[in-house]
């Protein structure tokens, strides 16, 4: 009988033991404890519409790139068209924001304040405009008044400025590009408000096409923002200075001009997230990588 007894009192203890052990397991095995709710919810999220400037594109695409890297829930998109492009689309309400290579036009503002539109201005970086010929025209500079006298048609062969014998090939941006207007005003119109393009200028669709054309053409000349200054051109002093950041910084560098972003309106939540970053540390840093001049 005793041996029974203490045969039941140790199946008991087993028994015991053995919940004990599957209860402690259990305890080991159950997940970490949850984020407190709303934590998630800190990661900035949402989608941004870029659209204007082609001079500012290879520039919106880097910081757009550099932004989402560190902000993995948010999409930033970036397309070029010119500047006038963008601020047609900032008017329409299509985009959050336009790049724009050029101040938006008196007539601009007024369109989109009647549109119900409050343009915000953004100086986001500095520009200098490269004056750039192919590497085998034997010109190295120029003065600021033979640059105007060049794109009015005035003086049509390099021969005139200390060059080869051969005729001048104009390449400009189109009508709808910010540099056209800006270089319309502080080159072309440099004396005389009323003065044009010569008609013989070839107006190409992106700045790009002028560093290739003028890559393939020993006589042309044309102008490009600093960020698309590659070995394969020639940059011309002008009055003996190059453009450069620091010739941009210390305002010795004549065809110069700040880059602009325009939103309709304070932006708000993303958006401002957005542009703060820009005109922050890490994406003035972009800009000083891409060639460009940094705001500060």
């Amino acid at each position: 009988m005793k041996a029974k007894k203490f045969l039941a009192f140790a199946l008991v203890a087993v028994l015991a033991l053995g919940m004990l052990g599957l209860a402690g397991c259990g305890a080991e095995d159950e997940p970490a404890e949850t984020p407190a709710e709303g934590d998630a919810g800190d990661e900035l999220s949402g989608s941004i519409t870029v659209e204007g400037s082609d001079t500012m594109v290879n520039l919106g695409q880097a910081l757009t790139e550099a932004f989402m890297d560190e902000n993995m829930g948010v999409d930033v998109s970036v397309a070029g068209g010119g500047s006038g492009v963008g601020v047609a689309s900032l008017i329409n309400g299509t985009v959050d924001f336009a790049n724009s290579s050029r101040p938006m036009k008196d007539e601009e503002t007024d369109e989109a304040e009647a549109n119900g539109v409050n343009p915000v201005e953004f100086i986001v970086a500095y520009d200098g405009i490269a004056i750039i010929v192919n590497p085998s025209l034997e010109v190295d500079d120029i003065t600021f008044e033979q640059v105007g006298a060049i794109y009015r048609g005035e003086i049509t062969n390099w021969s005139e400025v200390g060059g080869p014998d051969l005729d001048i090939v104009l390449l400009s941006r189109d009508t709808s590009s910010g540099t056209y207007a800006f270089f319309l005003e502080h080159v072309v119109q440099q004396d005389d408000k009323e003065a044009v393009y010569a008609a013989s200028a070839r107006l190409l669709p992106s700045t790009q096409a002028i560093v290739d054309e003028t890559i393939a053409n020993e006589a042309a000349i044309g102008y490009v923002g600093l960020g698309y200054v590659v070995p394969e051109i020639k940059e011309l002093a002008v009055d003996g200075v190059e453009a450069s950041v620091d010739s941009v910084k210390d305002g010795s560098y004549s065809v110069a001009r700040p880059l602009f972003m325009y939103s309709n309106g304070e932006p708000v939540d993303v958006a401002k997230a957005y542009i703060d970053w820009i005109l922050g540390a890490d994406g003035q840093a972009v800009v000083a990588e891409l060639g460009f001049v940094p705001v500060d």
